[in-house]
């Protein structure tokens, strides 16, 4: 066979070779969900950066994001093995384990939780304490059930007579300046400023002493035990994506974002990850050297005790069954940040 046929022959090979070696990884991609807890915003870039630059597809997964919002149910179709994987939180898990339910915080994306308390800026608040002057704070249920029992137990001043619901919006906040009303440091800050014309005070809980982990890799027991590989890649290729989002590109995450959610902003999106990254949301604490989603028992520890001392976990809970550390503080991914 002469010479050019021959190398015709091994090229058209070689193709088809690569042809089916693509196909068989497609076809060996091992599909997974994750849910989120709320609409695609910035903080929830890492998973959707992942997916945009082909992370989770580098580490053999297929993997869908089931966004999440106010009629979606995600954390119950963990529990029912309708997903794989929930952005959960401690106070979720914990509650699980007392309810016998077999959930575990695999990875804790956020080191310091970002919810916030917004105050006017010339209303004499200047610290976190003197939010204890002022008549009202507008906060949502499952913040009057928690974190305002944390603020009671641990300063002076607060008190029941202060809390009014909140609806999320921001109109009973902005008409009344002896108010102050919950939020999100990434989001609602951004929408007064806009609406009002004004920079109001915020008031990060987590720089105050109150401790939990927040936007978890949630997954089940019986995941860990039957798919440990599959539970290890999904954590490593999403905190591959959480650096990539920060610190690389993340113009085509930000299009899928924005794809589930219509309504968010490239204004909104920049102000998230500016105001994630000011405050070490992600990166602070065992993160800066063991990386992001870095858990210790020392910290789910403290979120613990934090909440029996206020009554909402009762102190024999095993709270160790809420989370496990195998998967974390290696160092994964630390080398791409730029």
């Amino acid at each position: 066979m002469p010479n050019t046929l021959k190398n015709s022959v091994f090229s058209a090979l070689a193709g088809l070779g690569g042809i089916l070696a693509s196909i068989t990884a497609v076809q060996a991609a091992d599909k997974v969900s994750y849910g989120t807890n709320w609409l695609a915003q910035a903080e929830h870039g890492g998973f959707y950066q992942a997916v945009a630059d082909g992370t989770y597809a580098k580490h053999g997964l297929d993997v869908t994001i089931v966004q999440g919002g106010p009629n979606a149910a995600n954390s119950a179709l963990l529990i029912s093995g309708k997903i794989d994987f929930y952005m959960g939180g401690p106070q979720g898990e914990i509650s699980a384990v007392e309810q016998g339910i077999p959930l575990v915080d695999v990875a804790a994306i956020f080191q310091k939780d970002p919810q916030v308390l917004i105050a006017h800026p010339d209303a004499g608040i200047d610290k976190f304490e003197d939010l204890a002057k002022l008549k009202t704070l507008f906060l949502g249920k499952d913040g009057y059930l928690t974190y305002f029992e944390w603020m009671k137990a641990n300063f002076k001043g607060f008190r029941d007579e202060q809390y009014k619901p909140y609806n999320f919006s921001p109109a009973p906040f902005l008409a009344d300046k002896g108010s102050a009303q919950q939020g999100y440091l990434t989001s609602e800050p951004y929408e007064i400023e806009k609406q009002a014309g004004f920079e109001p005070k915020v008031f990060l809980l987590a720089d105050n002493g109150y401790s939990p982990y927040s936007t978890m890799i949630t997954t089940t027991q019986a995941m860990i035990d039957s798919k440990p590989d599959i539970v290890q890649r999904f954590v490593d290729a999403s905190i591959e994506g959480w650096y990539n989002y920060l610190y690389g590109d993340n113009s085509k995450a930000n299009e899928l974002i924005k794809k589930d959610n219509p309504e968010m902003t490239d204004g909104q999106i920049a102000y998230s990850i500016a105001k994630m990254k000011e405050y070490g949301i992600i990166e602070s604490g065992d993160s800066l050297d063991k990386g992001i989603g870095c858990m210790t028992d020392a910290h789910y520890k403290a979120f613990f005790d934090e909440m029996v001392a206020i009554k909402v976990f009762k102190p024999e809970t095993d709270y160790t069954k809420a989370f496990t550390t195998k998967f974390v503080c290696k160092s994964t991914g630390m080398a791409m940040k730029k």
